[in-house]
């Protein structure tokens, strides 16, 4: 399974941007997507999670501004950031999983920067 990443780029406050992954291997029913992202000096952290129902759960940072989605179809996961801070400046992984043989496996997308900046 490979995740490919993209949408990342230069934003003001205040502005918006859209991720997107595809992830390959359309015949794989994926578990949880999510998006995590790291700052420089800091450690990687969830940003949002979206289970095959579509029910999501959000980092208390980024509720009320980002919306995560997913293409169960295309699977595909997107995130909607909106009302950008610089504290949002990150480079910004997505994730997968799903059973195999009753292992929970996962892949990691390659990253996209964003960067708010005036």
């Amino acid at each position: 399974v490979q995740l490919q990443a993209s949408g990342g780029g230069l934003v003001q406050p205040g502005g918006s941007l859209r991720l997107s992954c595809a992830a390959s291997g359309s015949a794989f029913r994926f578990n949880a997507m999510a998006w995590y992202r790291q700052a420089t000096g800091n450690q990687r952290e969830l940003v949002a999670k979206i289970i095959r129902n579509g029910v999501a759960n959000y980092a208390d940072s980024t509720k009320g501004r980002f919306t995560i989605s997913r293409d169960n179809v295309k699977n595909t996961v997107f995130l909607q950031l909106d009302s950008l801070k610089p504290e949002d400046t990150a480079v910004y992984y997505c994730y997968a999983d799903w059973f195999s043989n009753q292992v929970l496996m996962n892949a990691w997308g390659q990253g996209t920067l964003v960067t708010v900046s005036s």
